[in-house]
């Protein structure tokens, strides 16, 4: 079982950057796919993007391409979202999720296929 702590939310103004944390208790990190998503007001959670377990590849979603960059470092326990030129529009709670793959270079889109969450941390975008 893994515990994933989110980090590095807060106020941003839009065009503004922002980098989010997420560390991992456990020892097998690197036995973990990591996805992030986020939920603003009144919407469904939506998948931002995803790594594979070494961080050799990486998937985002439309909104995040050319914004967003997931990374990890596998000796901290801790998977980042950067965020760029950011939008009012990308204000949300985002949360970190982590489940085991067997394959070293998958990754995974949807909510259903991770088994651990994070609490999540919020970011808000001013205008």
């Amino acid at each position: 079982q893994v515990q994933l702590v989110e980090s590095g939310g807060g106020l941003v103004q839009a065009g503004g950057s922002s980098r989010l944390s997420c560390a991992a208790s456990g020892r097998t990190f690197s036995s973990y796919a990591m996805g992030w998503f986020r939920q603003a007001p009144g919407k469904e959670r939506e998948f931002v993007g995803a790594i594979n377990r070494n961080g050799g590849t990486t998937y985002s979603a439309d909104s995040a391409k050319g914004r967003c960059t997931i990374s990890r470092d596998n000796a901290k326990n801790t998977v980042y979202l950067q965020m760029n030129s950011l939008k009012p529009e990308d204000t949300a709670v985002y949360y970190c999720a982590a489940r085991v793959s067997e394959q070293l270079y998958r990754f995974y889109f949807y909510q259903s296929e991770y088994s651990y969450w994070g609490q999540g941390t919020q970011v808000t975008v001013s205008s």
